[in-house]
């Protein structure tokens, strides 16, 4: 864990001497959302093998770049692309670059992933906003010895996500009348899909959605 932090900063300093600003946000992009990369404004595209440490994404659909830019007036980093566990990355890699988001100067983590809905009130297609999550990944991205530079040992997980953020996610679904949804995801280890018994499963301890990504990112 010690040596993590040396990992950061070396992936820091690289993406600071392609482009030296303070981002607002990192962003991760989720399967499907990779477009969104093109509507950032004086893009700085950096391919991961060109970080140090960075992992390379073998999913598909996932470019594997981080985009550097404005979108919306705001300075954002964003992957345009993510790692899983089903790759075979442990989960320190795999947030690493969250890690990262924070040392160039980022005050907030926006994620995006596909996911499997549970509730039976959600239909395909919908969006929902993550209230509260779960993780039956079968590990933590904190497990090892405790760096104090990059967090407390035991961090409190009450509340994950900024309840401000979720209200101005759902008022503007409103506003642009598509639906959204306020629920609970599951992290699984994937890469297969749940069995039925595990979807009741999943279903009957609290989760709305499942998916194979994010949990670890809001750990971290």
């Amino acid at each position: 864990m010690l040596e993590l932090y040396d990992q950061i900063e070396a992936a820091a300093a690289a993406i600071r001497a392609q482009w030296d600003h303070k981002p607002l946000a990192g962003i991760i992009l989720g399967t499907g959302l990779g477009n969104l990369a093109s509507e950032i404004e004086n893009p700085v595209a950096i391919e991961y093998p060109d970080i140090p440490h960075f992992p390379r994404s073998t999913a598909t659909s996932h470019r594997g770049r981080l985009v550097c830019g404005t979108l919306a007036g705001q300075p954002i980093v964003a992957m345009e692309g993510r790692f899983h566990q089903y790759e075979g990355y442990p989960l320190k890699q795999i947030t690493l670059p969250v890690r990262v988001f924070k040392a160039l100067g980022a005050e907030l983590l926006i994620v995006s992933q596909a996911v499997g809905g549970m509730n039976p009130l959600y239909a395909a297609g919908d969006v929902m906003i993550i209230d509260d999550q779960i993780n039956l990944m079968g590990d933590n991205p904190l497990v090892g010895v405790n760096d104090d530079r990059l967090g407390p040992r035991f961090p409190d997980m009450c509340a994950p996500y900024t309840p401000e953020l979720i209200e101005a996610g759902l008022a503007i679904a409103r506003r642009e009348d598509f639906v959204a949804h306020r629920g609970v995801t599951v992290a699984v280890t994937g890469p297969n899909l749940e069995t039925r018994a595990e979807y009741r499963f999943l279903r009957g301890i609290g989760a709305d959605v499942v998916g194979m990504s994010t949990v670890p990112e809001v750990i971290v």
